[in-house]
């Protein structure tokens, strides 16, 4: 039996900017566009973001209303979605090591196709 491999999330700091920019005319395959920053590993609580599950797809918005973009991270292995909230600003982000799983009316777990 194959033991899943751990990932670690990386990301642009530029996070927002990438997810609204979409693919630039003058890139190519391997090559990042000339807008784009060199991607960096995003951190909760000094400790790589781990989502130990396949690999992860990170979001930024502002889940809890107080207008700094919190970071979104859904798994591969179970589509579950992991909330780390920003004690940062949304120019300089900053994460906790605890994160909050989000859920759906009802109190469920909120998870998205996977697989």
């Amino acid at each position: 039996m194959r033991t899943p491999r751990r990932r670690t999330l990386l990301a642009a700091l530029a996070l927002p900017a990438l997810l609204a920019a979409g693919p630039a005319e003058n890139s190519s395959p391997g090559k990042l566009a000339d807008d784009l920053s060199e991607p960096v590993q995003i951190t909760a609580g000094d400790k790589p973001i781990d989502v130990t599950v396949g690999h992860a797809a990170p979001f930024v918005h502002d889940m809890n209303g107080d207008g700094k973009r919190d970071l979104l991270v859904g798994q591969f292995g179970d589509g579950a979605l992991r909330i780390y909230t920003n004690a940062g600003t949304n120019e300089q982000p900053k994460f906790g090591e605890k994160f909050e799983w989000f859920t759906v009316e009802g109190g469920a777990k909120g998870t998205v196709p996977f697989g």
